[in-house]
């Protein structure tokens, strides 16, 4: 099947007219028919103005001109990112029928790469949850077993790539959400260093930890789409002036001689066995790719849960004070528009669902008078020993490995009535994002019932070569290497 390939090969065989852009996108649109009922990857098909670009990619082939990168590939898109045209709800129905009008610097430079966007992909809404359960148009599914999640909060985009409705995909990750999914999805899924890729056009959930970055099938697919996405962008402020290096190139590199940290901390009470002995099966194997494995200490792992839902909340709640039903979005219309104060609780009150009205009311009081020096300023500092813990460790390795999450994908329903136990989700992939560096899942071997588990891969900021090319050599070994959730019959 086209699709299955996976990125370099799609965007290549177009390129080399071995293959049609049209035929693609129409082989993503027909399995997005066949399975995304079942799934529930998509919140919105954007079936003509794909076949419109693919087109386009292949009347550009035929007058001889040279082609992008990522040229015919078709490409979902999470639905916090803008897209000219088509609707972006970020989950939720505050935002309900809302169509940008402009494209998000990622969505940019997609086009301009040739890219061929299929669809918006389900999500926790506004980004907050870990398995897209929060989302105000129902939960995603993960493909490999549809009574349990795929992760959040991007768990549309990981279940669009695990079902092969698409080879690759564009996700957030603020805590966790991009890793987290792959993880459960068995997909790899990148979170870059904090400010490689642009924010601008991105519906901000905490603005100091979002993150854009892909899903992907294989290592090299991913590598090629953040190539694409990376680089400085003037709308961002916090975006990095560093140059965006060719990290398809960094996946074949050899990785003898590079030192492996093994942080204590990630291996404690709490971890599944079988995802224990799966990560620890990919790290001997590594070792005998010729990496040197060493353990390594990350002492204040421990607060990073707390310390983040602190950070992250505060942001929340200073963010989400634009939606105010006046510009754009959900309006309470049958409050007195004179009386402000009304209509602006009564449509947040509609708007926004019960994990969103949490957060927003922790943030609001963690910055609260009295308690900001308590909560908020002491997170902060916590924050930075959470970096240098990482800075200290990657004086003596060069990557960082552990498991994406403690545990395979649970079912549906299992914790989204108890907050602390799905914020425990994300407890290994919090401190990179905390401390701002590049940190991506890729498969391991599954667990006995067949569920995915992903080996989570840590590098020094700026550094996503090396991350990539740790990842490529254990895909390339890996038991998990080209394994997709079983076809169902239609």
């Amino acid at each position: 099947m086209v699709l299955d390939p996976g990125v370099t090969r799609i965007a290549d065989d177009v390129a080399s007219g071995a293959l049609s852009a049209l035929h693609a996108t129409e082989e993503a649109l027909a399995r997005i028919a066949a399975r995304d009922g079942e799934v529930h990857a998509f919140l919105y098909t954007a079936a003509s103005t794909a076949l419109e670009q693919a087109r386009a990619v292949d009347d550009k082939r035929a007058r001889g001109e040279e082609l992008g990168r990522l040229a015919g590939v078709p490409i979902a898109i999470k639905d916090a990112i803008c897209t000219r045209g088509l609707p972006s709800t970020a989950g939720s129905k505050i935002l309900e029928g809302y169509v940008p009008p402009y494209d998000a610097t990622v969505i940019s430079r997609l086009r301009a790469a040739d890219a061929v966007i299929i669809g918006k992909t389900n999500m926790d809404e506004f980004a907050m949850g870990s398995s897209t359960e929060n989302s105000a148009f129902g939960p995603a599914r993960n493909p490999w077993d549809v009574t349990r999640t795929p992760g959040g909060s991007s768990g549309g985009s990981a279940a669009a790539v695990a079902a092969r409705m698409a080879p690759c995909s564009l996700g957030s990750d603020t805590g966790g959400s991009i890793r987290q999914p792959a993880s459960f999805t068995g997909t790899v899924g990148i979170k870059p260093t904090y400010g490689r890729v642009p924010r601008y056009g991105l519906i901000a959930f905490a603005s100091s930890l979002d993150q854009i970055g892909p899903f992907a099938t294989d290592v090299r697919g991913a590598a090629r789409v953040l190539s694409v996405i990376a680089g400085r962008d003037p709308r961002d402020s916090t975006s990095l002036d560093a140059p965006a290096d060719d990290f398809e190139a960094a996946c074949g590199r050899s990785v003898r001689g590079l030192r492996i940290g093994v942080p204590e901390e990630y291996f404690a009470e709490g971890l599944d066995p079988e995802v224990e002995g799966s990560v620890r099966a990919a790290i001997r194997e590594l070792e005998a790719e010729g990496c040197v494995v060493k353990s390594v200490k990350l002492p204040h792992t421990r607060f990073a849960v707390a310390t983040y839902y602190v950070l992250a909340t505060a942001e929340a709640s200073s963010n989400l004070a634009r939606f105010d039903g006046v510009r754009y979005g959900l309006r309470a219309v049958e409050h007195d528009p004179r009386d402000l104060r009304s209509m602006y609780g009564a449509t947040r009150d509609a708007g926004f669902g019960a994990e969103v009205k949490r957060r927003i009311l922790l943030g609001t009081f963690v910055l609260s008078a009295g308690y900001y020096d308590a909560y908020y300023r002491k997170a902060q500092q916590v924050r930075t020993l959470v970096r240098r813990d990482f800075e200290a460790a990657m004086r003596e390795v060069d990557v960082v490995c552990s498991p994406a999450s403690p545990t395979a994908a649970f079912r549906l329903g299992e914790k989204v009535d108890d907050p602390l136990a799905m914020y425990l989700n994300d407890i290994y992939t919090l401190p990179a994002s905390l401390a701002g560096i590049p940190a991506m899942s890729v498969p391991c071997a599954p667990t006995r019932n067949g569920l995915p588990v992903g080996l989570q891969v840590m590098a020094r900021p700026l550094d996503e070569a090396t991350m990539l090319s740790v990842a490529a050599a254990w895909e390339a070994r890996s038991p998990a290497q080209n394994l997709a959730p079983p076809r169902r019959a239609s």
